[in-house]
């Protein structure tokens, strides 16, 4: 029997994969538990549909994470900290307070989690750090730190 798996099934297969099966397999373990669907000709005309729709969001998502990619790379942040003795940084920037100022400056709202910070910033002048917008798509904003 041909199953369309609905979600991945260890050892089976992936999810949208047409698998071979036993029959008992399937009728006591896959179908019941909603794993997958018998591949008729109506469920797989639905999976193609499915997969469409998935490609043409995929799509969309990656061309606004690159539209955002380029708003990013052509704008940069300003963050201003105090000043220790002898002109050392007295604290330092971290993504939060990053993702903040993008909102304030920009008036674009990103995660805070798609900053790509090892380590926050500690010393003062110009810093490129990454932003994860996409999976394929990585931009470098211009972080300004500064005085207060």
């Amino acid at each position: 029997m041909e199953v369309v798996l609905l979600e991945d099934v260890k050892s089976l297969g992936k999810k949208g994969q047409i698998v071979k099966v036993n029959e008992g397999y399937a009728r006591n373990f896959i179908l019941p538990r909603k794993l997958g669907v018998e591949a008729n000709p109506k469920n797989l005309n639905d999976l193609k549909l499915k997969k469409a729709n998935e490609e043409k969001v995929a799509a969309q998502q990656l061309a606004a994470a690159k539209e955002l990619g380029a708003k990013l790379e052509s704008a940069s942040v300003t963050l201003s900290i105090k000043a220790g003795e002898n002109g050392k940084a007295f604290g330092s920037v971290s993504g939060k307070e990053i993702a903040k100022a993008i909102e304030e400056q920009l008036g674009l709202e990103i995660d805070k989690k798609k900053l790509v910070l090892s380590d926050p910033l500690k010393t003062f002048g110009t810093h490129d750090v990454p932003v994860k917008l996409h999976r394929e798509v990585t931009a470098k904003l211009v972080v300004k730190v500064v005085e207060a």
